[in-house]
């Protein structure tokens, strides 16, 4: 390792377990009181030398070093090089830090004076400690940089990578993934933030200059293309937070619907939210984009994030409330919004034009506005990284959370909300359509949608809507219920049947030819048939049972099909028939083969219906025709 850092230096000479880490409990050098076994806590220029307290406090009792002048030592310290000094302790000219400090000779050398003096000879072989010069050096350029500059260097090494494509694919496989990814500790208790807005609105640029100084984390591009596609993501280490960049509103792109859910999802997993606009006002869309999240979020992503919450066993409350919003407000030759009511504030007049246009947007923690106005380029965006510090330090309603909490709640939203969305079952009057996020199967009777989510029946849950079905004669898609039960309380699905339950085969197809068909309870039994009377036989729907209809989902049985209709049963009953002769002819078939066989076997041979044990050492049945075996002399076989 110090070879790296110094490849002039010689490392014949053995190094002291001084050296390993960034130089960790530097030794007293002086050995005046201690032996050279307590840790250096003083630097003495004039007396060049590391010292303990018990070494510089009796050394300095003397006369003649009282007044040398000493720095207390701090994480990481290295030495100056003492040839550089001079003999009074003073450099003459640009002093140099040591590299390594000679056991032998208890002096600190730099690079230059240990070549020169310690690269041939004894001293060659002299034991050295090493200090690493360029980490310390490293951590001495940090010590002299202003806050800004730190930052700066913080965040040099960040990249972006693409989070959600355009079709609504996580490119993460897993939480692992997603935190090597992101290039955070697994254990960084972390918040979203993510940007809405226009395509062409800057929304990339107002990210890279807000979190990375200007560095160009997320592509930005002059083209008229928007180059942002899919859903891209960074970490910032200055301020803790995964940053989301989405794709423009209003843009050109084939997959609008998607394109459109996608952003529902990625505002209900952030913590805050930026709504970038570029304009002298502001626009009517960014009220109704706001208020429709807002309503569609309630609707559908709170139930999910709960549920998500509970499955996951997750300790943090995804959806206590939404995230916070802050509006960035860029103009050129207007004013800001407030500037000529200065005795109203800017988000009450926000919230004005909310109520105007019927849009509420309670989803949200709070709705804050935040402008600038460029008379010359570039654009200011001090007020914006403020507002977010102060955003960001506010953990009453939003907490921080691991990345892995992060993951999972994208995950599972993704698997919810996805599949395609039918463009002609589409209502083009909100940003996010109920058809965004709800079921796209519709009753084959009456045209009505399922109210439940997307991907309900992967855990189990029906189809429902929440209209009446109506009687269709092709789905047949009524449900009878047994009256008295219904009375009682209970609601017990009957059907009408060929035969009760308590009948034979024989007895029940008979009883159906006489009576007609059944309806059985199983509570109360056989409770109609269809035919009892000769005559003024009533219909069961007046009598016994409740009539209910039904909705008929695709990939579902009919309700009351081939139950009661004639042709069916009929067949029914004569392959009923068919195999009972067949299974009453089998005895006789098979006593005529066995007859046949004796007439034709050797005379030795006992004769089929005789042989009623099997001896055990030959594959033949008893009572069966026998096979080669018979052939054989076999004591219970032969005469």
């Amino acid at each position: 390792m110090v070879g790296a850092f110094f490849p002039g230096l010689n490392m014949s000479a053995q190094t002291s377990p001084a050296e390993k880490g960034l130089n960790p409990g530097l030794l007293c050098q002086e050995s005046y009181t201690c032996s050279g076994t307590d840790e250096a806590v003083f630097e003495c220029d004039e007396c060049c030398s590391l010292q303990c307290l018990r070494c510089e406090e009796e050394l300095h009792r003397q006369e003649r070093l009282r007044n040398h002048e000493r720095i207390r030592l701090k994480a990481g310290h290295v030495p100056y090089c003492d040839p550089c000094k001079g003999p009074s302790g003073h450099s003459p000219g640009v002093k140099q830090r040591a590299v390594v400090r000679c056991q032998t000779c208890k002096i600190n050398l730099c690079l230059e004076c240990q070549k020169r003096t310690h690269s041939g000879g004894n001293r060659r072989r002299h034991p050295v400690t090493v200090y690493h010069v360029a980490k310390v050096q490293e951590l001495l350029e940090e010590e002299g940089m202003d806050e800004d500059t730190k930052r700066k260097k913080m965040t040099e090494k960040v990249v972006s990578f693409l989070l959600v494509d355009e079709n609504e694919e996580v490119q993460v496989t897993n939480e692992e993934d997603f935190i090597r990814k992101l290039d955070c500790k697994p254990d960084q208790h972390l918040k979203v933030v993510s940007i809405f807005g226009n395509t062409g609105d800057g929304k990339s640029h107002t990210l890279n200059h807000t979190f990375f100084y200007g560095r160009e984390v997320f592509k930005t591009s002059p083209a008229q293309e928007s180059c942002t596609v899919g859903v891209w993501a960074a970490y910032d280490p200055v301020h803790k937070v995964a940053v989301i960049d989405t794709e423009g509103l209003l843009g050109a792109t084939v997959n609008l619907s998607q394109r459109t859910r996608l952003l529902l999802k990625v505002l209900a997993i952030s913590d805050l939210v930026i709504y970038r606009t570029h304009a002298d006002r502001l626009h009517n869309d960014l009220f109704k984009f706001l208020g429709d999240a807002s309503e569609a979020y309630l609707k559908h992503f709170t139930k999910e994030l709960k549920a998500t919450t509970a499955r996951c066993g997750l300790d943090v409350p995804l959806s206590t409330l939404g995230p916070a919003v802050i509006i960035f407000h860029e103009t050129v030759h207007t004013q800001l919004l407030g500037s000529d009511h200065p005795s109203e504030v800017p988000e009450k007049l926000i919230q004005d034009r909310f109520r105007k246009l019927g849009r509420f947007p309670e989803a949200f923690s709070s709705i804050h506005y935040k402008g600038t106005r460029t008379y010359n380029p570039p654009t200011d965006f001090s007020g914006l990284r403020r507002a977010l510090e102060q955003q960001l330090e506010n953990n009453t309603t939003r907490s921080p959370r691991h990345p892995g909490v992060i993951f999972k709640a994208l995950k599972a939203l993704s698997d919810r909300f996805s599949g395609e969305i039918p463009d002609d079952q589409m209502a083009h009057s909100s940003f996010f359509p109920d058809e965004y996020f709800t079921c796209s199967v519709l009753c084959l009777s009456c045209g009505a949608g399922c109210k439940n989510s997307m991907n309900h029946g992967k855990e189990g849950v029906p189809h429902e809507a929440n209209s009446r079905c109506r009687y269709s004669h092709q789905y047949d898609n009524r449900v009878f219920t047994c009256k008295a039960c219904y009375e009682r309380g209970n609601e017990v699905s009957v059907v009408p049947k060929t035969a009760a339950s308590t009948d034979s085969p024989w007895m029940g197809l008979a009883k159906y030819a006489w009576s007609g068909y059944v309806i059985e309870c199983p509570n109360c039994g056989v409770v109609y048939r269809s035919r009892q009377y000769w005559f003024g036989n009533q219909d069961p729907v007046d009598t016994v049972v409740r009539t209910e209809i039904v909705h008929v989902w695709p990939g579902t049985d009919g309700f009351l099909k081939d139950n009661n209709n004639a042709a069916q049963r009929l067949l029914d009953g004569m392959n009923f028939m068919a195999q009972s002769v067949s299974e009453l002819s089998l005895g006789p078939t098979k006593a005529v083969t066995s007859w046949l066989t004796d007439q034709i076997a050797p005379a030795y041979w006992r004769p089929n219906s005789q042989i009623l044990v099997w001896c055990g050492r030959m594959p033949c049945i008893p009572g069966t025709a026998r096979s080669a075996c018979a052939a054989l002399p076999c004591p219970k076989l032969a005469l």
